[in-house]
Parts: C-alpha cells; structure tokens; sequence
C-alpha cells in the first residue's frame, strides 16, 4: 500500500473539534473471468485478495482498527471486507448492507447517520464512482480512488446522527495500492 505523495493538509474544511473517524475503502480488484456471473456476483482477484490483506496490515500500522465495519452486499466488497478485517485482527461487526451497492451522497449519509453513537471510527467499503465522488464532496478534495484505496476522514460531529449531506471534513490520508515502495504523506 503507498501513501499517497502529496501534502494532503489544505484539505478539508478546517474541522477543529474532530469527534469521529470515518474511514473509506474501495474494493479490491475483482475478476471479470467469469462472464457469466452478474456484477454483483464478481469475486476478488488473486491482487484484491493481498491488497485488502494489506489494507488491513496499514490499519494496524496506523492504530486505524475501526469500531464498526459497513460494506457493499456485491461479493467483491464483502471479500474486501473481510480480509482487511482478519489481516487486522478486527473482531468487530461487519454489516453488509445492501444500500451501499453503488450507492451516492445521500445514501452513504443515510447509512451512516443510523451508526450507534458510542462507536467512533467507521469503515465504509464500497464502489467507484459513489467513494470518489462523496470524499470530494466531503472535504473538498479530488482524490483519484483506485481499487483498495483507503482514505481516512475527520468530522466535527458528536453523533453519526449528526451527519448531513452539507457535512465537510477533514482528509487526513489517503493511501493507494503500489508496487513502489511506501512515501508519507501529510
């Protein structure tokens, strides 16, 4: 996993209070070798399956575990899901829910408005362009979001309740899969 090499600190709505921690995840690379399975029904790759591995590793690294897990229902993202979550040695719940298939802003703050208020960190794993789309919308910053990207987001808010569509935050990272060696950013 390579961090991504640009400064990522005039990102953001300058969030002073930050509360929770979002954190948002693409899919791992899924195969298309099987024409006859639907979208929904497409697997990992052999590269999906480590990088979601990876994934999990880097959440170690950066004390990231979430409280809660949230997923798309499509295969490819369960997978995902679950091989961050073993590679982290995450213990907690993962939600498949089906609303979270290619879902958009107003989906994802739905969703997540329902999350128990006592948990902080939030791992949402899901699909382009909806990820892509509503990180940009939420803190301001375009980030290209390629399969097994991971971004982590800071909000101003006491209560996932709290979230709205109007919601701005903070990117603290952004991390992209890599053959190259790893490179911090801010």
């Amino acid at each position: 996993m390579r961090e991504h090499a640009h400064t990522l600190e005039t990102c953001g709505y300058g969030v002073e209070t930050l509360m929770r921690t979002l954190l948002l995840l693409r899919h791992g690379k899924s195969s298309w070798k099987e024409t006859a399975l639907t979208d929904h029904d497409r697997p990992l790759k052999k590269r999906g399956r480590g990088a979601a591995q990876q994934v999990g590793r880097l959440l170690v690294e950066q004390r990231l575990i979430p409280d809660h897990v949230l997923t798309s229902t499509a295969v490819r993202a369960q997978d995902t899901a679950i091989l961050m979550a073993e590679a982290a040695s995450y213990r907690g719940l993962i939600e498949a829910v089906p609303g979270l298939y290619h879902a958009e802003h107003p989906a994802f703050v739905a969703i997540l408005s329902q999350v128990l208020p006592q948990l902080e960190t939030v791992m949402v794993v899901g699909h382009n362009p909806g990820l892509e789309n509503w990180l940009a919308q939420l803190t301001g910053c375009q980030q290209e979001f390629p399969t097994a990207a991971l971004a982590h987001v800071e909000l101003a808010i006491e209560n996932w309740s709290d979230l709205t569509l109007e919601m701005r935050g903070t990117l603290r990272n952004v991390w992209r899969r890599s053959s190259t060696s790893p490179s911090r950013s801010a």
